[in-house]
């Protein structure tokens, strides 16, 4: 059982309070008038012609009634599932097993595969993106996310459900981007706070659900938010919004979807996680698909909760669709289909109209006549250089993300993460790198290492910065990153995987209690070839992500005392991309160490049919 009471904060509590309240009268926090059309007394959202802020694309929001097939004759929906692209706007290799280094991805080529479903299912059709969009590529984060938007905005996006990532580039970027019902956003978790905006204070920043009437069927779709904004930056990111994490506000919206606006069919879209999902699913009936993001996991399979809700999550960097098709006769839903989709860009052609559009928003990035300097919203370095620019090589492929049950796991460990930590260290020549288990990123094969895969890997603006900490600092942080992605209650989960580290090594016991799972770590101490045991007392130099606008936290980690920024030679704000590449330079080729943790048991078996990066119930104390 879920243990809600021990973790329900006190601000949750008021915040929960005031939604039922707004239920019990259908009116949204802050909004008290009712839609021309719509059911009386309802939201403007809610319904009436249009369908709401969902924008254009089909007989969207009508009374139910209108225009429905009579009786039981057979329909059909179809939902289309795309999310976690991360900035993503051309392929990529896939290195993992699954891939054997195969192009997958990129925005033209999921958009002919769409076009081809669609075309499949005339005029019966809905298209999702569940989360984490803006964010993870140069050209996203120099225009803050437009760049992104410009290209999806040709989709057709009937309804959205945004990532912590999402908000990257502010909270007045992200009102300004989806405030006004871009691609059908909906979170029914995100409220405005007192701290900004006083005379919104309590008020939901999107709607809790917008409906569509599709092929006669009327469907509602709810959105969660991903509940932790962005930690890894900090709370100034996200200042002025209050996010929600346990779901608490779900069944009272399912109910009025159900009971008064009579919806045929639930969606939920959610960027809570796949893990957080299935536990969302089986504990609330009511809900007919839910279409996940957040954990970059992958369900070839569908999931189906103890309630019947049929469960996806589909992204990876946009080289993954899931297709659902529900069968129905009269209002009901009699069977379920589920068809997975890679988008295998080798064999599946790109649209013609969105690789324009892609053409047309790198143009001013790369390296053809087109690249012009642009600066970084985030930290205000400038971008010098074309991002097709080879800025090293490497003698392996580079990335994170393998199976649970594989050689070196994602959720453990990535060639990737020991590079980016690797360069870290180096240049700050600090005892100790460091970086988040950052689930985004992107592969890259042995050869050629560009500007613009270093900016997939680091795609927020950071800076490095050294500080000195004690030893048990470095036991705390690891053990709380282990702790974070393996917890047996998914929902005190902290978002992404273990942290990545340079100069240290360990043996890992997943099933060990909190606090106990790290044992034998060794560090080595900078201009040393020797390792030596943590001295729990001891001073260690650590080196990390920065942010000027956080400035006494490198990676996690408060420090009272020196902050020593790395500079380019002139003493110049730098990028973490910038310092990765004068690491490059220096070295030439990069080949970084594995088994830097050493997992002592295998990780659980997988649940669901599915391989699992992350085991998707954690990790059981004592029980292997």
């Amino acid at each position: 059982m879920m243990k809600q009471a021990d973790r329900r904060r006190g601000l949750d509590r008021v915040l929960h309070a005031a939604a039922a309240l707004a239920l019990a009268t259908l009116i949204p926090l802050g909004a008290a008038s009712a839609a021309p059309g719509g059911v009386p007394g309802a939201p403007a959202w809610a319904g009436g012609p249009g369908g709401g802020p969902g924008g254009p694309g089909g007989p969207g929001g009508q009374p139910p009634g209108q225009n429905d097939p009579p009786g039981n004759i057979p329909r059909q929906l179809t939902l289309i599932q795309m999310g976690d692209i991360h900035g993503h706007l051309i392929p990529r290799p896939n290195l993992r097993s699954d891939g054997n280094g195969q192009l997958e991805g990129g925005l033209a080529h999921m958009y002919t595969l769409i076009q081809e479903i669609e075309a499949d299912n005339p005029r019966r059709t809905l298209l999702f993106n569940t989360g984490d969009t803006i964010q993870g590529g140069a050209e996203a984060l120099y225009t803050e996310g437009q760049a992104v938007v410009d290209i999806l905005d040709l989709f057709g996006i009937d309804g959205f459900a945004p990532g912590n990532w999402d908000y990257v580039y502010g909270t007045e970027r992200f009102v300004e981007l989806f405030g006004s019902g871009r691609w059908g956003a909906v979170a029914m978790n995100v409220y405005y706070s007192d701290e900004l905006y006083p005379e919104r204070a309590g008020e939901l920043v999107l709607p809790p659900y917008i409906m569509k009437n599709v092929n006669g069927i009327r469907v509602a779709i709810l959105g969660i938010s991903s509940e932790r904004a962005i930690n890894a930056l900090g709370a100034w990111r996200t200042e002025g919004l209050i996010f929600t994490g346990e779901g608490d506000e779900l069944p009272g919206w399912i109910d009025v979807v159900r009971n008064q606006e009579r919806a045929d069919v639930v969606v939920l879209l959610s960027e809570y996680g796949l893990a957080k999902n299935i536990d969302l699913a089986n504990r609330y009936p009511g809900i007919d698909v839910l279409l996940s993001s957040d954990m970059h996991e992958e369900t070839p399979e569908p999931i189906y909760s103890t309630n019947g809700t049929l469960i996806s999550e589909a992204g990876q960097d946009g080289t993954q669709v899931a297709e659902v098709t529900l069968n129905m006769r009269g209002k009901q839903i009699v069977s379920k289909e589920y068809e997975w989709h890679t988008v295998t860009s080798e064999s599946i052609p790109a649209h013609p109209l969105i690789a324009a559009q892609v053409e047309e928003e790198r143009f001013p990035f790369v390296s053809d006549g087109g690249f012009q300097p642009h600066d970084n919203p985030i930290n205000q370095t400038v971008l010098e250089r074309p991002i097709d620019t080879v800025e090293g090589y490497t003698a392996t492929g580079l990335y994170r993300g393998n199976f649970s049950q594989e050689a070196l796991p994602g959720v453990i460990e990535g060639t990737s993460h020991d590079f980016l930590a690797d360069a870290f260290r180096d240049q700050a020549e600090a005892d100790i790198g460091s970086i988040r288990g950052f689930r985004y990123g992107t592969h890259v094969e042995p050869g050629e290492i560009l500007l613009e895969d270093l900016f997939h890997y680091m795609p927020v603006g950071p800076q490095i910065a050294k500080i000195t900490i004690l030893g048990q600092q470095l036991k705390n942080q690891m053990e709380n990153s282990a702790d974070g992605a393996f917890n047996d209650d998914v929902f005190l989960w902290t978002g992404g995987w273990f942290f990545g580290y340079s100069g240290v090594r360990a043996d890992l016991d997943p099933y060990a209690p909190k606090g106990s799972r790290l044992t034998n770590i060794e560090v080595m101490r900078w201009g040393t070839n020797t390792w030596e045991p943590l001295d729990l007392t001891a001073e260690y130099t650590y080196a990390g992500y920065w942010f000027e606008q956080n400035p006494q936290f490198v990676n996690g980690i408060m420090t009272t005392g020196e902050v020593d920024v790395v500079t380019d030679p002139m003493g110049m704000t730098t990028d973490a991309t910038d310092v990765v590449s004068r690491y490059l330079v220096e070295q030439g080729i990069v080949e970084p160490v594995t088994g830097r943790i050493n997992l002592l048991e295998p990780l659980p078996p997988y649940l669901y049919g599915n391989p699992e990066i992350q085991p998707l119930q954690g990790v059981p104390v004592g029980n292997l």
